[in-house]
């Protein structure tokens, strides 16, 4: 890949969190830290810059450090509208998206985005776990910001759909599916903390 300074990171955190009863999913805790926390620590080294989607509770957001950008479109309208926004605030070449649910990110993740998409000579590179594809962790380029806008203008909002309007590659991260596993319910939160409960 190139120099970590020619990516920025966005972190979507934009949803409503319906599934967690409403709750702002980047900010329920999960072993005393923001879930969001732990993808920060996990993606801030390996970009050169970061960013945060946020709809509300910005105050919250913006004591993490880095900047905090809403949506260019109202209306909780989906990962693209973040994607749009940060495509818009930018100044690198290519901008990496990950959610905020997903606290077991891959500590490689940039990379392997990076090398399948130099390989391919493609525009998106988007993880695969080897079963399905992971939309929201992916690499795309700051020069398909116009596409995008034109895609979101004519009402679209599949993620799938966009994508497959440009070259895309899959990246195999089949060696581990598990740093996709993802949090939407208090369930699930607590199924993630009970195992390493009982590993201390």
């Amino acid at each position: 890949m190139n120099d970590r300074s020619d990516y920025t990171a966005v972190i979507l955190a934009g949803g409503r969190g319906s599934r967690m009863g409403g709750n702002d999913k980047g900010l329920v805790l999960l072993d005393g830290k923001p879930l969001i926390e732990h993808v920060i620590n996990t993606i801030a080294p390996q970009v050169g810059h970061l960013l945060i989607n946020a709809n509300r509770n910005m105050t919250d957001y913006q004591r993490f450090g880095y900047p905090v950008i809403r949506d260019e479109l109202s209306g909780y309208q989906g990962p693209l509208a973040g994607i749009y926004s940060a495509l818009e605030q930018i100044t690198t070449p290519n901008l990496i998206t990950v959610p905020c649910d997903g606290p077991r990110l891959p500590k490689d993740l940039v990379a392997r985005l990076a090398s399948a998409r130099e390989d391919a000579d493609a525009d998106i590179a988007v993880a695969h776990d080897g079963k399905r594809l992971q939309p929201v962790y992916a690499l795309i380029g700051k020069k398909l910001r116009p596409s995008l806008k034109a895609y979101l203008d004519g009402g679209d909002r599949k993620i799938d759909l966009w994508y497959a309007q440009h070259k895309m590659v899959t990246t195999d991260f089949s060696d581990i599916p598990e740093t996709f596993l993802n949090i939407n319910t208090p369930e699930e939160r607590n199924e993630f903390e009970q195992p390493q409960t009982a590993e201390r």
